[in-house]
């Protein structure tokens, strides 16, 4: 039994750290685990200085997020450009993805890692309510997936 609560903490810290790139997104994707927190931030109870790291990670996601775009953005341009081409060089199109990817892995991570240190101050009530949101979104999304006709283990 200890070893599936550790699974599930571990599921949701990884949904936790997910979300830090949805949240940047301008609309608020309910199933974005970022998105579920923020629903019940008033609920957290933070204090000034969990304020201020929230504030923080919240905008260092967001500039992750837009530089995520940006990045993925000079892939399409290069793609376009290369199909423009009668002899397309398709290896320096990847050459490129492969450094984008690695850079949004490291934006990424640098996001995550702001949410996990603010997380890592809250007290048990605070990881609670972040617990309760976070299995509550995740059996919304495993729903949502099954209306749309996902395969089921029998």
């Amino acid at each position: 039994m200890a070893m599936r609560s550790m699974i599930r903490a571990a599921v949701a810290v990884a949904f936790l750290a997910i979300g830090v790139t949805c949240q940047a997104h301008g609309g608020r994707d309910m199933d974005s685990p970022l998105a579920m927190l923020s629903g019940v931030k008033a609920d957290l109870k933070l204090n000034t200085s969990q304020q201020l790291q929230w504030d923080n990670a919240a905008a260092q996601a967001k500039a992750a997020h837009q530089a995520m775009r940006a990045n993925f953005g000079q892939i399409n341009t290069a793609l376009q450009t290369e199909l423009g081409k009668a002899e397309p060089d398709l290896a320096s199109v990847s050459t490129l993805a492969d450094s984008v990817r690695q850079q949004n892995e490291a934006l990424r991570k640098s996001s995550r890692d702001a949410w996990l240190a603010l997380y890592a101050t809250f007290n048990p009530d605070q990881k609670a309510i972040v617990r309760d949101t976070l299995k509550a979104g995740i059996e919304r999304m495993q729903a949502h997936r099954g209306m749309r006709g996902a395969p089921t283990q029998n």
